[in-house]
């Protein structure tokens, strides 16, 4: 977000007016929305512009999850779990862990996932396909006003690679369940309760081989039953759309656009495709 100002002033003003007591905001990440440790209360807010339903879609999939047991950051328990709205922004309020040391280990954190998506299957929660998006992704590399630093040559490539690829996984036919959707080690929390999985607005319906191909390999190895071919595709997709994303107008990952090219060059050389925490390592080892 842009304006923090405003977003720590709304989420500060929605504590207050819940008897949460708050005299500071600290800002853990700040991306499409605005993660903030509320203090002394011991409150995690998110705050991000009204009119993303996504957020009451989060909180509403989160209660459930808990209800069943799986592995997810819980909503705040003192109080009413909802969206609840302050000048223009949409705030949510989440029970703050400290972080712990070691992170969470391969096994643990393949474990954890495993609950999850079990947890999931439990949980029959309207919810977007994973081809949404890719279709998102391809909008981006299709209009030159969205993309317009991508070469025409590139901008083929990497359209005619998400297509491919959507083809390839829909003709394998597995079996699809609701999945995170972005289950990356930035998105699983390391408590003294165990590895919890955090952020559940990219929530979506696919193969859980479209999950693991956002985890580390040593993940992957203990997870049961993969589909080791539809794993390497998933990879391959993920991997063209980070790259679609990365080469957005307005985009703000750090080295986006270095992050970009790196995946353009890795779809080009062809599989296997590495997974992401290895492309991070290497760009941030340059």
């Amino acid at each position: 977000m842009t304006d923090v100002r405003r977003a720590i002033g709304a989420a500060m003003s929605v504590a207050a007016s819940l008897d949460l007591p708050t005299h500071d905001a600290i800002v853990l990440h700040n991306s499409n929305k605005l993660t903030l440790r509320l203090t002394p209360c011991g409150v995690l807010a998110r705050v991000a512009p009204v009119g993303q339903e996504i957020a009451q879609f989060e909180v509403e999939l989160a209660q459930r999850l808990a209800e069943v047991g799986c592995p997810v950051r819980p909503l705040e328990p003192r109080v009413e779990p909802r969206v609840y709205a302050r000048d223009g922004l949409a705030v949510t309020l989440w029970t703050y862990y400290e972080p712990v040391t070691p992170h969470a280990s391969p096994v643990d954190y393949a474990k954890a996932l495993e609950r999850l998506h079990a947890g999931m299957r439990e949980v029959d929660a309207p919810s977007p396909r994973f081809t949404d998006r890719i279709a998102e992704a391809a909008d981006i590399v299709a209009n030159p006003a969205r993309s317009p630093e991508l070469t025409d040559a590139d901008r083929v490539f990497l359209s005619g690679r998400l297509a491919s690829l959507r083809r390839a996984i829909d003709e394998r036919d597995a079996v699809e369940q609701l999945l995170h959707g972005e289950p990356h080690p930035d998105n699983v929390l390391s408590t003294e309760n165990g590895p919890m999985f955090i952020d559940l607005e990219t929530c979506c319906r696919g193969p859980v081989e479209f999950d693991l191909a956002h985890v580390p390999e040593a993940v992957c190895a203990h997870y049961p039953g993969v589909d080791q071919a539809l794993l390497d595709e998933c990879r391959q997709l993920v991997i063209a759309m980070v790259a679609a994303w990365r080469w957005e107008l307005g985009d703000q990952f750090p080295n986006g656009r270095r992050f970009g090219e790196e995946c353009l060059r890795l779809l080009r050389e062809g599989p296997p495709c590495p997974t992401l925490d290895t492309v991070t390592s290497q760009l941030d080892g340059l």
